[in-house]
């Protein structure tokens, strides 16, 4: 429960003697700076939890040059990755002072060239890349720099923190497989992730000895996987299972099985991918790979953390493993 001080509002020095320790060390941890125990850290974050302390930016930017805000560039405001994504950053920033501000390509679009320009054009420390951004753009990036969820994207000393894209779309395929389907479809994008889901179920199918039926559409929203979906169930009236490259795409599928009068998933089996809010809804309770994407946040923060301090230090990629989630809307076949 947070406790706030009567009358005034707590400072540095308060945090300092809630956890025990001094000044310098509380200030070292609202940086993120290595070298700080475990122990001591995670006393530092539980005063400023108790005390609801709130850094002065102003102080901050003056002390250390920082504005302590750490810009984030995603690609569409509709897409459920993102909040999970955003949620697990949050909890690795905030405690240590920093503020997220959040751009789509859409951000200052009449003034600057691009979403990178106009992150740039703020006073960030560093920047988190979450979309696909066209190169010519990532010039501009002059400030640490992580990207989250994406292995297409090729920033000079920039790490990148993903979900295994290629490892969920095998267990994907195999649950369907397992579950006696050798009918399958497989409705996707064009992004990197995408891709990579695509490259894993084409695999899977060729190692089967099974045919691999691909409908790609540009973008992966609910109206994308309905129209994939719609053409896909024309042309293979045999199909008895869809594996969706995303829970939004996995919706429209749903909608398209309905209007070809295919039951989920006594008719149809179906699986997506994100393991977003709809996945576990009553409406879907769908079958979906769980990407762990408040995961991916938490060690993009920590590698961007990590960065700030080392920024001449050699690039790394970590991969987080997915998990295969079962719900309603796959069952056996045959």
């Amino acid at each position: 429960m947070k406790q706030e001080l009567v009358g005034r509002r707590p400072t540095i020095y308060d945090v300092a003697s809630a956890a025990g320790v001094s000044k310098s060390l509380v200030s070292l941890v609202l940086r993120g700076a290595p070298g700080v125990s475990p122990a001591r850290r995670a006393a530092v974050e539980d005063a400023i939890q108790r005390l609801n302390y709130r850094p002065s930016r102003a102080a901050a930017t003056l002390a250390a040059n920082r504005s302590r805000t750490v810009g984030v560039v995603l690609d569409d405001y509709r897409n459920l990755w993102f909040v999970e994504l955003l949620a697990g950053l949050h909890r690795e920033l905030a405690p240590r002072g920093f503020r997220v501000a959040v751009a789509d390509p859409s951000f200052n679009m009449e003034t600057d060239r691009s979403v990178v320009d106009g992150l740039m054009s703020l006073p960030v420390d560093a920047i988190v890349i979450a979309t696909e951004t066209p190169e010519e753009t990532l010039g501009a990036i002059d400030v640490p720099a992580v990207v989250a969820g994406n292995r297409d994207i090729d920033i000079p000393g920039a790490d990148i923190v993903a979900n295994d894209d290629l490892a969920g779309a095998r267990l994907a395929t195999e649950h369907l497989i397992e579950q006696g389907h050798r009918e399958i479809g497989h409705v996707t994008g064009s992004g990197g992730a995408a891709r990579l889901r695509a490259q894993g179920f084409e695999e899977v199918m060729h190692e089967q000895g099974l045919r691999a039926r691909i409908e790609r559409q540009q973008l992966t929203m609910e109206p994308d996987g309905y129209n994939a979906a719609l053409r896909l169930l024309d042309r293979n009236p045999s199909l008895t299972a869809i594996f969706a490259a995303n829970d939004t795409m996995a919706l429209g599928v749903a909608g398209a099985a309905k209007d070809r009068g295919r039951r989920i998933p006594e008719d149809l089996s179906l699986i997506g991918y994100d393991n977003s809010p709809l996945a576990s809804s009553n409406l879907l309770r769908l079958t979906t790979i769980n990407d762990r994407s408040k995961t991916v946040g938490v060690e993009a923060a920590k590698a961007l953390l990590w960065r700030m301090e080392n920024p001449s230090a050699p690039s790394h990629t970590k991969l987080i493993q997915p998990e295969l989630v079962v719900r309603a809307s796959t069952q056996h076949h045959g």
